[in-house]
């Protein structure tokens, strides 16, 4: 491995890439790998998507930063947009994911700071959950590998178990604010949350008059099949706040919180900001991965897709069983619970034969292919990745024997 000057906080596979076109990438050996990761959901379009390289080349050769300090064209245009295609009626616009999950975060304790009733500022998590790596957004994940060795976690979270109905109604008490959940857990092993949950939540915290709040960093902007992914269950389903990034940008560095009018009435001038966020380059792009989003028959096309990923990955757990738990997850946000072997040595054999995949919890093979995704290039990952098993299955016997 070459050493560098970066500080050491990622284990980097021994890879670089300078260039990409659709769902592949091209290693700066010259060698292909078709990308079933997309920047951990991230370019959701592809890499070098013509319609988002023509808008941030357009607009670079304009004004990049001007701050918040004064009207942005391209930020409310996107805001609107976002509105106009959401629950929202307003929209913050930030840098990345734990951002807007900050936003969310203070957006709800200053509702109820605003409405009267200060006490109420704890927001209750589960277990399994990640809201991002700042302070207070690792104290809302409650996982103890990325708490350790920060001294006291910031207060104001309560976990409760994933799906523990019970535990979640005990939790509620005088000083909770809202709700915070992911539709799908990304990084705690692709676990959906029922859609008839989803609804019990929304009811719930109009029973306790508290708000809830979706973290849609990774499942927003698509990635299940519906531009969020708490749409699939319906209106009754709705929430006060929600947080995004990742796909919202496609690749550059956009977050953003929305909010209806009452949840955001604590919100006024001065409560929050960001210097760089909503600037014109992010809003170029954002409004550019808009535009294809939102072209008729784009999400059908990604459902369509997404159904033959889900068949062909259920053919191939059937087929190595020794291997594989089960199918986990939603929409181009998949995966495979593994069994009888670490999902880390999965992703290095595949990344050998030229497919990039990604690990989630509870030993997870996780695959986020870009929203573009052709048939013909996802037959082939999933080709690569039963032909992977079959051959990890085999030298395992071997081993066995």
């Amino acid at each position: 491995m070459t050493t560098t000057a970066l500080l050491p906080t990622y284990a980097r596979a021994d890879l670089a890439f300078e260039s990409g076109d659709g769902a592949w990438l091209v290693a700066t050996d010259g060698r292909r790998y078709l990308d079933f990761v997309s920047g951990i959901a991230v370019c959701a379009l592809g890499h070098a998507h013509p319609h988002l390289v023509a808008a941030l080349v357009a607009q670079a050769g304009k004004v990049w930063h001007t701050s918040n300090m004064f009207r942005i064209p391209g930020q409310e245009r996107l805001a609107q947009r976002l509105v106009d295609n959401s629950f929202a009626d307003h929209v913050f616009f930030a840098n990345s994911g734990a951002e807007a999950v900050e936003a969310a975060i203070k957006t709800a304790r200053k509702y109820h700071y605003a409405s009267g009733n200060p006490q109420r500022w704890r927001i209750i998590t589960f277990e399994g959950a990640f809201h991002g790596r700042t302070l207070a957004t690792i104290a809302a994940g409650g996982q103890a590998k990325h708490l350790e060795g920060f001294g006291p976690p910031v207060p104001g979270f309560d976990q409760v178990p994933f799906g523990d109905h019970e535990a979640l109604k005990a939790a509620i008490g005088d000083e909770t604010a809202a709700i915070m959940i992911e539709p799908v857990q990304g990084e705690g092993g692709l676990r959906p949350v029922p859609e008839r949950c989803l609804v019990g939540l929304r009811q719930l915290c109009d029973e306790r008059g508290i708000l809830l709040i979706y973290d849609e960093v990774q499942t927003g902007m698509g990635r299940t099949g519906k531009l969020f992914a708490h749409e699939w269950a319906g209106p009754q389903a709705t929430p006060d706040i929600m947080s995004t990034a990742k796909a919202i940008g496609g690749g550059f560095p956009l977050g953003a919180c929305f909010v209806t009018a009452r949840a955001g009435v604590g919100m006024v001038a001065g409560s929050h900001g960001s210097t760089y966020g909503g600037n014109p380059l992010a809003m170029a792009v954002g409004n550019a991965v808009l535009d294809v989003m939102l072209e008729p028959g784009f999400f059908d096309r990604v459902n369509d897709v997404a159904n033959k990923l889900a068949q062909g990955l259920a053919m191939i757990a059937d087929q190595h069983p020794d291997l594989v738990e089960g199918l986990r997850g939603k929409g181009l946000m998949q995966g495979l619970k593994l069994k009888g072997i670490e999902a880390r040595t999965v992703i290095g054999q595949l990344r050998e034969r030229g497919l990039l995949a990604a690990v989630a919890g509870d030993n997870v093979l996780r695959l986020l292919p870009p929203l573009i995704i052709g048939e013909d290039d996802l037959r082939h990952g999933l080709e690569l990745i039963d032909r992977t098993f079959a051959e990890l299955a085999r030298t395992g016997l071997q081993a066995a024997s």
